[in-house]
């Protein structure tokens, strides 16, 4: 099954600016909506997409700035309140509950949503994401933000994400095509270029970082929640993760992968189709590592 490409116009800062997504499956089917981390794309989900697509309708947009949606005109508008808007738009577009799957930066935005009154998330799946943010994984993100890197061609550029984006875990070579394939931008010169607006990276530098706290928000979160730990992560930290279960959240712990799982291969996949196919009134039992 192959995805179908849309988009939508959201209104930001005076503005309106064009978000693009990938479509799997049913139009008529129950909505999953797929949220990618800080450089990420949409396509991150399309081996779990096109697991789910027999039963759902999943959306996979790029956040401002990324894949194809518009880059925004103002860099200090990259932050999560904007990428809210954005998605609160889409939303709105869709018109329906939806089940939220968020990596990171998408876990984030999942958490202010769903937390929102009158929200239409109905169930949330957080990736090596959670309350409590470390400052010391937010400064190693940091140091590889805010320089345009340039490749002389595709396997170049495969070859530096393997080394970023090592924690995903034990990826195949096709799975790291994949990954590079997407995650590539083209220039007039024919090097390439990673896909996002090195503006990204301008509110992450513009301060130290620091722990961030986010519980007060976790605390408003009513739906069923489900928590994957990469075994490795200095993101999603053992502590956070064991609060986060004895608040009544599903947890899952993906070996041999720190920040974040690529949701790529098929016991964590199946995992997160049974949560989300789940009755919303059966007990959950927390998922085995």
């Amino acid at each position: 099954m192959s995805p179908r490409e849309g988009e939508i116009r959201y209104l930001l800062a005076g503005a309106f600016h064009r978000l693009a997504y990938t479509e799997w499956g049913d139009p008529a089917a129950p909505v999953v909506l797929c949220v990618h981390g800080l450089t990420r794309t949409g396509r991150d989900f399309d081996s779990l997409a096109a697991a789910l697509a027999p039963r759902f309708r999943v959306i996979c947009p790029d956040l401002p700035g990324r894949g194809r949606s518009d880059w925004l005109p103002d860099p200090t508008l990259y932050q999560p309140l904007s990428y809210v808007q954005a998605l609160a738009h889409l939303l709105a577009a869709i018109g329906e509950e939806v089940a939220w799957v968020g990596t990171s930066l998408g876990g984030i935005c999942g958490m202010l949503v769903a937390a929102a009154s009158g929200t239409p998330v109905t169930r949330l799946v957080l990736n090596d994401i959670g309350p409590h943010i470390p400052r010391d994984a937010l400064a190693r993100i940091r140091a590889y933000l805010g320089t345009q890197l340039v490749f002389p061609d595709l396997a170049a550029l495969e070859a530096h994400l393997r080394v970023i984006h090592g924690p995903f875990g034990k990826l195949t070579d096709v799975q790291w095509a994949h990954v590079a394939r997407t995650s590539a931008r083209t220039l007039p010169d024919g090097q390439i270029v990673l896909h996002y607006d090195p503006g990204i990276a301008v509110p992450v530098l513009a301060s130290e970082p620091a722990d961030t706290d986010m519980w007060p928000v976790w605390q408003r979160i009513t739906v069923p929640m489900l928590a994957i730990r990469g075994a490795e992560s200095d993101l999603l930290l053992p502590e956070t993760f064991a609060r986060m279960a004895q608040g009544g959240a599903q947890t899952l712990v993906v070996p041999e992968t720190g920040h974040a799982p690529a949701l790529m291969d098929a016991p964590t996949i199946r995992a997160v189709e049974r949560f989300l196919l789940a009755p919303a009134d059966a007990d959950h039992p927390g998922a085995e590592s």
